[in-house]
């Protein structure tokens, strides 16, 4: 079984961070690591505490992991501060990891902070010109970029900030400030403009989207699928992963990696 890398935080209400990405991974028939930096005390409500690890520890996790499995793709999502940054960024290079993908988690769903700002700079300089592909939503897209996004032009300015910090593809969700009615993902590579639409269902239970669809993108690279195929098979599994999507908590509840599962089993049905 081919393995696949989440270096990221815990989510203690399940719904998003490493558990999201652990979820994906297994629902996508692959052996999934983890390198934890962050543990938050968390609920579909919010963020109530965190904990940030060590970065001699976080260090020690992925010289451990590293060293032993044969890993073909990397996905970060929260990595709290810019010493954890620095060091993901020396650690990948020195492993010669070709496939990243960074989900720049900034802000929890409830609008709690997970990214310190004087960490934005070194995602920046030190993390994207290793990447091979950043995730932002809208509200991320718009503090990397610096600038208001309020409509399609402004989507296609910030995906162009974003590529020139050396990044080789940008992803910007959020669609609907295109089409209200559809969920359309923007994919600029410094050349051309590519979409990727999906259904919008009327839900507030999306807690963990952008760690689902960055895990299902590492997943599909790990594969072995083409850049683009991969983009598009991401978008169809997080699209039904929020049709699946369920209450669990008083506040937003999750997305389900499971949901191709669940099509498929219907279809046989």
């Amino acid at each position: 079984m081919k393995q696949v890398l989440t270096i990221a935080g815990s989510d203690s209400g399940g719904g998003a961070g490493i558990q999201a990405d652990l979820k994906t991974f297994a629902a996508l028939d692959l052996h999934g690591l983890s390198v934890i930096t962050a543990l938050t005390a968390q609920n579909s409500l919010g963020v109530k505490d965190v904990l940030e690890i060590p970065v001699k520890f976080i260090e020690s996790q992925l010289d451990t992991v590293l060293s032993d499995f044969e890993v073909k793709a990397v996905k970060t999502g929260m990595l709290a501060n810019s010493e954890i940054i620095e060091l993901i960024a020396l650690k990948l290079k020195e492993y010669n990891i070709k496939n990243l993908i960074v989900d720049p988690v900034m802000v929890a769903k409830s609008g709690d902070s997970l990214l310190q700002k004087e960490a934005v700079k070194a995602l920046k300089e030190k993390l994207l010109p290793l990447t091979l592909v950043v995730t932002p939503n809208l509200d991320e897209a718009k503090a990397m970029a610096d600038i208001n996004i309020n409509h399609k032009e402004d989507l296609f300015q910030a995906a162009s900030i974003i590529k020139d910090f050396g990044v080789k593809y940008v992803i910007i969700k959020g669609g609907h400030i295109q089409d209200k009615n559809k969920a359309i993902d923007t994919l600029f590579d410094g050349k051309e403009f590519y979409f990727f639409e999906g259904i919008r269902f009327n839900t507030k239970n999306t807690h963990g989207t952008g760690c689902t669809f960055s895990a299902a993108l590492a997943s599909f690279m790990t594969k072995g699928y083409d850049f683009m195929e991969a983009v598009q098979k991401s978008k169809e599994f997080i699209t039904l992963a929020i049709k699946h999507s369920y209450k669990a908590g008083k506040g937003y509840g999750p997305v389900q990696p499971m949901g191709e599962r669940y099509e498929r089993l219907q279809d046989k049905m």
